[in-house]
């Protein structure tokens, strides 16, 4: 570790806390329908959109209407985006004439931007069109994003109304969502990338000379091998700058290439990585601030972000220290710190990045359930490596995904109340509302059915060896790292893998597929229903023996509340995968 890295680790994290208040006070206009700057410039879109949609922007919706209009939307659009990757080879913008995508490979790809996740079991560049990167993909960046921001503020609604049925419009809240919120950022950012030297065309693949022909060996279906030289290299190129802007401020994290941010036309300078990393924390962060404005409690929203910090800062510091600590296995290589090498495990980092940024990188990826990378997470040492998965089994609370990890880190915040209030022997209250035995238990099915698919998905594919465990590169405790790391990111709709597990297999597109849907639409469900019932509770005024929510206290009790959940559920796992990989590492044993 370095000064000049931690610098850039404090210098990021500066940003990212001078920019959420201004943000989050932005945001809660919009939804409170209060005046902004943008309401000039949005507002008469806003109206046209309703007009043609025939939509009613006063009608309230109960938690049900809301819940049940979000699912048959998406619904919807993921049967479109997989029509639509089956009949590409027939679509234009299609100038590589790529082939129809395989159908449960479709499958997994519609699922996979339908819940924000994009999880990416092929290689962009040789398997989607411009049109389906745009039409489809991109279409769910703005739209998965905008259904979890409207999603948490419909929950924290039901946290700030009193006696009141409704949660809001979902129409009116997804369309405020990318209107006012993420196309704005989007356009702008977009522009940011390209004068960085991100691509933006619609132009076919260039074919270059190599300065140096190079000889493949190829094996065949049939096992016979064959020899060729190659002379050219193909240069995919496309629009990537716009889908680049909304990949990483929507929190989606699925590169327009295979390298993802790794790629220096996705993430070609130090600055454009700096951009790409603060795009990913800046909406989570400052919907803590709209959580605060809008229950009219913003110390509340600061203790929250507090709490976030602590977790974000823990996760950077393992995740550095690991990465800079010299592989025990390589004793004749150099591996220190000197004036021509970053020192520390380098394999599979950017040498323009180096170790402070790529371990940076992955805990804000995984922190936000991004999933994008400018590293490669299986190559981490066993103790870099479960950081990002750590990040990701907590529930990706820590800031999280756009709207999704509010809502996420609410849910242990009613647990922490509760179990404050056990511990005085008192009724639990929150913000002037008292928790209940619904509430508690809406929480913990919330709770439950993540290590339920994570643990579930994982344990049967450990269980077949000519389905889950054929898929594997890598044997012993990292095999199992890999099989683990792939559902924990599905069901925590983060995206992002350790490369090594070959995912593109029926077994695996189907079951990844399932536990996607199910961590985001099984565990909204719940969520919507603690929400509506909130919402209906009277205001009781503060007692004596009310805890209060906005001090250091609540704050320390809500990260250890997170943390003992997830590790008293993972752990066990987590020791026989990275952890006993680690001791293994060190004992001089390889797999």
């Amino acid at each position: 570790m370095t000064a000049n890295g931690w610098f850039q680790v404090f210098f990021f994290f500066a940003l990212v806390l001078l920019c959420a208040k201004p943000l989050g006070v932005y945001m809660a206009h919009v939804f409170e329908r209060e005046h902004t700057w943008a309401d000039r410039i949005f507002r008469p879109i806003e109206r046209l959109i309703y007009r043609l949609t025939g939509i009613d922007e006063t009608h309230e919706m109960a938690w049900t209407e809301y819940a049940v209009v979000m699912l048959l939307f998406s619904l919807v659009t993921m049967l479109v985006t997989y029509a639509i990757e089956r009949l590409q080879q027939v679509l234009p913008l299609n100038p590589q004439h790529l082939a129809a995508v395989a159908p449960d490979l479709a499958l997994n790809t519609a699922a996979s931007f339908t819940t924000n996740t994009n999880w990416q079991a092929y290689v962009p560049e040789t398997t989607m069109s411009y049109l389906t990167q745009m039409v489809t993909l991109a279409y769910h960046n703005f739209f998965s994003a905008a259904i979890g921001i409207a999603l948490a503020v419909a929950l924290i609604r039901g946290i700030s109304r009193r006696e009141s049925k409704t949660l809001g419009n979902f129409w009116v809240d997804a369309t405020r969502a990318s209107l006012w919120v993420l196309l704005p950022g989007c356009l702008i950012y977009a522009l940011l990338l390209v004068s960085q030297g991100v691509v933006q065309n619609f132009r076919p693949y260039d074919q270059a000379k190599l300065v140096q022909p190079q000889t493949v060996t190829t094996t065949g279906t049939d096992g016979k091998t064959s020899t060729q030289t190659v002379t050219t290299q193909s240069i995919a190129q496309g629009p990537t700058a716009s889908q680049e802007a909304i990949k990483m401020l929507g929190t989606n994290g699925g590169g327009f290439f295979n390298a993802n941010s790794a790629h220096p036309f996705e993430n070609p300078t130090p600055l454009s990585n700096l951009m790409q990393m603060f795009s990913i924390f800046l909406i989570p962060a400052g919907l803590t601030v709209t959580l605060g404005r809008m229950t009219r409690s913003p110390k509340h929203g600061w203790a929250v972000f507090a709490a976030m910090a602590t977790l974000f800062l823990v996760g950077v510091f393992v995740a550095y220290y690991a990465e800079s600590q010299p592989n025990p296995l390589l004793h004749s290589v150099n591996q220190h710190v000197t004036a021509t090498q970053a020192g520390g495990n380098m394999e599979g980092k950017e040498v323009r990045f180096g170790i402070a940024n790529s371990a940076l990188f992955a805990t804000v990826t995984t922190d936000a359930s991004c999933g994008a990378v400018n590293s490669a997470h299986d190559s981490f040492m066993p103790l870099g490596g479960l950081v990002p998965m750590v990040n990701i089994m907590l529930g990706e609370v820590i800031f999280g995904g756009v709207g999704a990890g509010l809502y996420g880190v609410l849910i242990f915040v009613v647990l922490s109340v509760f179990i404050a209030g056990l511990m005085v022997g008192r009724t639990p209250e929150y913000l002037g509302k008292k928790i209940e035995s619904y509430d508690v238990k809406m929480a913990m099915l919330y709770v439950l059915i993540f290590p339920l698919s994570i643990l579930g998905f994982s344990a049967v594919s450990l269980m077949m060896p000519n389905l889950g465990l054929s898929a594997l590169t890598n044997t012993g405790p990292h095999g199992l790292s890999e099989i683990l790391y792939a559902y924990t990111s599905a069901t925590g709709n983060n995206g992002s893998a350790f490369a090594g597990l070959s995912a593109n297999t029926h077994w695996y597109n189907l079951s990844i597929s399932a536990a996607m849907l199910i961590g985001r639409f099984l565990m909204i469900v719940p969520m919507m229903a603690l929400a509506g019932n909130l919402a209906r509770k009277k205001m009781v005024p503060p007692s004596p023996g009310t805890f209060p929510v906005h001090t250091p206290l609540f704050t320390v009790l809500l990260v250890g509340v997170i943390l003992i959940v997830g590790a008293l559920t993972f752990f066990p796992a987590l020791s026989l995968g990275p952890i006993l990989e680690h001791l293994l590492m060190h004992a001089g044993k390889t797999f």
